[in-house]
């Protein structure tokens, strides 16, 4: 798309629009697996690997927020959806849904956002020390980790998710790496997603583009995820509502931020709930 080779994971049904699954930052799309899993049969997805990530294609000129709505708006167009489609994003994937809703509203049925909950408000003050962090990083490259094994990645993954069970870690971190010539595996992702972005994150920016959400907004929480502590109150549901008009809060029991791998059933039970009563709007 728009230049890059894109990778796209497809789960077929017959003749139905398919879900647009949007994955977050370090992820790719076909960990949704487990979600779709879950989903009824019937229901039709499609889940890009963001530029960058997974399979898709390396950015040669950085990585810029604006880049993924137009990817987005391009990836419909390429897969011919005429229609306004749902979007189903989870963090980074969360937050480009819930911007790409208020910039094309009319392309856009209803939004499932998964602890996309934006970041946290900057000053301007912050700007020429990120900026010079940015130059400083330019000059030296990043690299992505090696793993000795997938098996090493798992762990780590459970270490840093308890509730995540050893046969979906394993799957994850299969989804996640490729082998290295020299042995062990490495991230599948361009190492220069680590630099800082030189351009300052406006929230207030953010929050005019969710007032232009027309479609209704389920907005998932993790009952134990730590995204809503880190960003403060203006995160929290009550507080977005006062942005987003239509917007229906959902807390997940038993998970964290990565709730599509944690609690796939909970997850799926809430999203078909939410689509059955969009269908009724």
């Amino acid at each position: 798309m728009r230049g890059l080779r894109t990778h796209l994971t497809r789960w077929h049904a017959e003749n139905v629009q398919p879900i647009v699954l949007l994955h977050g930052f370090m992820d790719s799309g076909d960990t949704f697996q487990f979600l779709v899993d879950e989903l009824p049969g019937a229901r039709s997805f499609v889940a890009p690997d963001w530029r960058g990530f997974g399979r898709s294609e390396w950015a040669t000129g950085g990585y810029w927020f604006p880049d993924y709505y137009a990817d987005l708006d391009e990836l419909l167009d390429t897969l011919g959806l005429r229609e306004p489609v749902v979007l189903v994003g989870h963090s980074m994937g969360g937050n480009v849904a819930m911007a790409y809703a208020g910039l094309r509203p009319e392309r856009v049925r209803c939004v499932v956002n998964i602890e996309g909950f934006g970041l946290a408000r900057t000053r301007p003050e912050q700007a020429p020390e990120r900026g010079r962090e940015w130059l400083r990083q330019l000059r030296e490259p990043q690299e992505a980790a090696v793993f000795p094994s997938v098996e090493t990645l798992a762990r780590l993954l459970q270490r840093r998710s308890p509730r995540l069970p050893a046969d979906r870690a394993t799957y994850i971190a299969r989804a996640w790496t490729e082998d290295v010539a020299a042995g062990g595996v490495r991230p599948r992702f361009d190492p220069a997603h680590r630099c800082v972005n030189p351009v300052l994150y406006r929230r207030e920016e953010a929050e005019a583009l969710w007032r232009e959400i027309t479609a209704p907004v389920l907005y998932v929480v993790g009952a134990e995820s730590e995204s809503l502590a880190r960003l403060g109150g203006e995160s929290h549901p009550e507080s977005v509502a006062r942005t987003v008009s239509r917007l229906e809060p959902c807390w997940i029991a038993g998970a964290g931020h990565m709730v599509h791998h944690e609690q796939p059933q909970s997850l799926a039970a809430a999203i078909e709930s939410f689509l059955q009563r969009c269908a009724l709007l």
